[in-house]
């Protein structure tokens, strides 16, 4: 068991942050496991990722390709985000996308993922966003918290301290 903490994000230029600052934290290789009810904020997060880490293009929901892959404009880790929603088959359609190949060359976030690609490495980081406030809400309502928490598993994360992420930068 890795390490693990939680952090309330208070609004979705806060969950962009929480992706830059998780984006130092990555390396090539890691696969980010994102879990979350639809407007949650799972895509807000990965653009902050994709800031972060410093990759090109404009990242948005998969939903209709996917995978979509952004090459690094820094000379660090592509980003490879999938959306797994619709992969019904789960590893097998996974291993149809030939993401294995670039998986250590990159960071892989995926979305919709539970149940479908934890076997593709024991090392993982599941980052879980959840309303705050118990209840129903639009999917179009994003102003409520978020309660994210970050999980990572196996040797990869057994050293990193995710708690750094919970401290609010001025």
């Amino acid at each position: 068991m890795g390490s693990q903490t939680a952090i309330t994000v208070a609004s979705p230029e806060r969950m962009n942050r929480l992706g830059r600052e998780l984006a130092a934290l990555l390396r090539a290789g890691d696969l980010v496991l994102l879990s979350g009810e639809l407007g949650a904020g799972k895509t807000t997060l990965t653009r902050g990722l994709g800031e972060g880490l410093g990759v090109r293009g404009a990242v948005t929901s998969p939903t209709f390709v996917i995978a979509r892959v952004h090459p690094s404009l820094t000379g660090g880790p592509a980003l490879v985000h999938v959306d797994a929603y619709r992969l019904g088959g789960g590893l097998d359609e996974m291993e149809d996308l030939d993401l294995d190949v670039s998986l250590p060359e990159s960071v892989v976030v995926v979305e919709w993922g539970e149940g479908k690609v934890e076997q593709l490495t024991e090392d993982r980081l599941e980052v879980r966003i959840e309303r705050a406030i118990g209840g129903a809400a639009s999917a179009e309502d994003d102003s409520d918290p978020r309660q994210v928490t970050l999980t990572g598993l196996g040797e990869r994360w057994a050293e990193v301290d995710l708690a750094v992420l919970a401290v609010e930068s001025a």
